[in-house]
């Protein structure tokens, strides 16, 4: 299987990666268990199938060192030149407090030992406290190591829009935002969108699939409770869900996108990611990777081969305007971990 020349996107001028993102957020042990072994096969699975761009984190369970051990097998049975086709994005998430030099360094080296790499493809930071600023001594460290070359790119995860102006301010060149951008969490729409196009900086999204709820599982399903929901992604975006406008308005909002699927011979994930892949700014959506527990490969790649009209965007929308505000809810993207 061979994705088409549109499922990628030149997101920098050394890194050439697919737009639908492998998430490793389901290896951190909130998803089942998880077999290494396995996991490393699979990977080879989706590589070989062309989604061979990894999100991960220091603190997803084994995802930096599976990424290692997944180069050292790629070496092993296909040659270095191999390793030029991989792209794996991590994430430092310290704890907030004084940053030094040495402590920035120390946390890069873990990451490049672990994943086996020279230099991190790009390094997404996360910050828990806005109040303390101690992120800006984090980052000017970050770009020093940047220049050093033990890393290619800087970006940030769940940072809002004023945070985002402020390390943009300070002469840090930031690359790409992970946030939460689905069909039920637009508020990216409202603040973020635009001034990432003003600074060239792509959103790398997640939950665009809700953890799994946007999809036939669920369509015409009774409300599930929580023990029904086996993993955490199902279990947080169940709780987004309710807060944008319930069960209902979701069963709503799935028939339509069942419709829209149809019509294109395609699923209700895809068209959730299509949408959210055609606006503005977004370099890539980030689908979960079970790794060796389920794989939506054959599926994922289907994103790429339809295109949505003004009708299908119009009837999405509908809906959407019948939906709580978010934004006036929660706030900004990322601040439901800040409160």
């Amino acid at each position: 299987m061979n994705l088409p020349t549109a499922s990628r996107l030149q997101f920098t001028p050394d890194l050439n990666i697919c737009r639908i993102l492998n998430g490793m957020w389901q290896v951190s042990g909130a998803h089942g268990q998880i077999n290494p072994q396995t996991a490393i096969e699979t990977m080879f699975k989706y590589v070989d199938a062309g989604f061979t761009t990894w999100d991960l984190a220091d603190h997803y369970g084994p995802a930096e060192d599976f990424i290692g051990e997944f180069r050292c097998q790629l070496i092993d049975t296909r040659g270095k030149d191999a390793l030029s086709q991989v792209q794996a994005f991590t994430k430092w998430v310290p704890r907030p407090g004084k940053m030094t030099k040495k402590l920035v360094e120390e946390n890069i080296d873990i990451s490049l030992r672990r994943m086996n790499v020279q230099s991190l493809d790009l390094m997404q930071f996360h910050w828990w406290e806005y109040q303390d600023k101690n992120y800006l001594d984090a980052l000017k460290y970050m770009a020093e190591l940047q220049t050093e070359g033990k890393i290619k790119h800087l970006g940030l995860t769940n940072f809002d829009t004023e945070n985002l102006k402020i390390i943009t301010e300070a002469g840090i060149k930031i690359v790409s935002n992970q946030v939460q951008f689905s069909l039920v969490d637009r508020r990216p729409e409202v603040n973020m969108v635009e001034f990432c196009q003003q600074h060239d900086i792509k959103l790398f999204t997640y939950g665009t699939l809700c953890g799994g709820l946007l999809s036939e599982n669920y369509l015409g399903k009774p409300e599930p409770r929580e023990f029904d929901l086996s993993t955490a992604s199902l279990k947080k975006y169940k709780n987004m869900i309710d807060a944008w406008g319930g069960w209902r308005l979701f069963q709503e909002l799935l028939a339509i996108l069942k419709e829209i699927a149809n019509k294109h011979s395609v699923s209700i994930s895809n068209v959730a990611v299509r949408y959210i892949l055609d606006q503005p700014t977004v370099g890539g959506v980030i689908v979960g990777a079970r790794l060796g527990v389920s794989e939506h490969i054959e599926d994922n790649a289907k994103v790429f081969s339809f295109s949505l009209d003004e009708d299908d965007r119009d009837r999405i929308n509908a809906v959407s305007r019948q939906s709580r505000d978010l934004y006036q809810l929660i706030g900004d993207c990322g601040d439901e971990y800040r409160r």
